[in-house]
């Protein structure tokens, strides 16, 4: 029995990074873009900890692997393509439409790419954008176009498609404790607090009020071992 609990642990964190990204869509179908941005924000929180528990528990599985495409086409795909088409595609019709679509299907080629050579690939670089960062970078144009000028997120929307499925080398930070996107994390975090202290909490999801508290203490045990470990290692020698 605590072996079946185990190896669902990372499951249910996959399984609820999916769910995030269906909720995002709601959201977003709404017209509350913060909301939908938060719960990708969520999403990336969960896939930067599912596969690093699943290697803490020993409980690494291809069930797991499949799941974890899966949830990164709906939050990262899906859910941001929605975003950018409600806030601005929507006004050129069934073009926007289309054109809104090709996020998500320039992901999938990307993580179906990934998948099959995910033996031959290098632990120090990703070929092409990951489908997480490039999601999360369309959300953050998305949730801030109004600062900016209109035209910067149809090209950005294009420039991340084309990059998913590129060539282009990307440092990989898989051997770091970290998050692998903390750059992006840790915007929406500032967003996130931002909100939370000019006392509009009661617009958003009690997600995340769980979510923070939890990734925090996750990346702190992930330096407290790396910290351990590096201990050790002196000790050794």
């Amino acid at each position: 029995m605590i072996h079946i609990i185990r190896n669902s642990i990372p499951n249910l964190f996959t399984i609820s990074n999916l769910f995030f990204g269906y909720l995002s869509i709601m959201y977003s179908a709404q017209g509350d873009y913060k909301n939908a941005a938060i719960l990708i924000l969520i999403g990336m929180m969960l896939d930067s900890m599912d596969g690093r528990i699943a290697r803490m528990l020993r409980v690494d599985s291809e069930l797991g692997k499949e799941l974890d495409s899966l949830a990164d086409v709906v939050t990262f795909g899906v859910a941001p393509a929605m975003m950018a088409y409600y806030s601005y595609f929507s006004e050129f019709g069934v073009a926007g439409m289309a054109i809104s679509g090709l996020f998500p299907l320039f992901g999938a080629y990307r993580l179906a790419r990934f998948n099959i050579n995910a033996v031959k690939s290098s632990n120090s670089y990703f070929t092409g954008v990951p489908i997480t960062a490039g999601g999360g970078l369309l959300t953050l144009l998305t949730l801030f176009q109004g600062k900016m000028p209109e035209i910067i997120l149809p090209i950005s929307f294009f420039v991340i498609c084309y990059l998913m499925v590129s060539t282009v080398k990307i440092p990989s930070l898989k051997d770091v404790p970290l998050p692998k996107y903390g750059i992006i994390v840790t915007l929406f975090l500032g967003y996130a607090i931002y909100i939370v202290f000019k006392k509009e909490q009661h617009r958003f999801p009690y997600f995340i009020y769980v979510a923070i508290p939890l990734y925090i203490a996750f990346i702190s045990y992930q330096l407290v071992k790396i910290k351990r470990n590096s201990n050790n290692i002196s000790k050794k020698l």
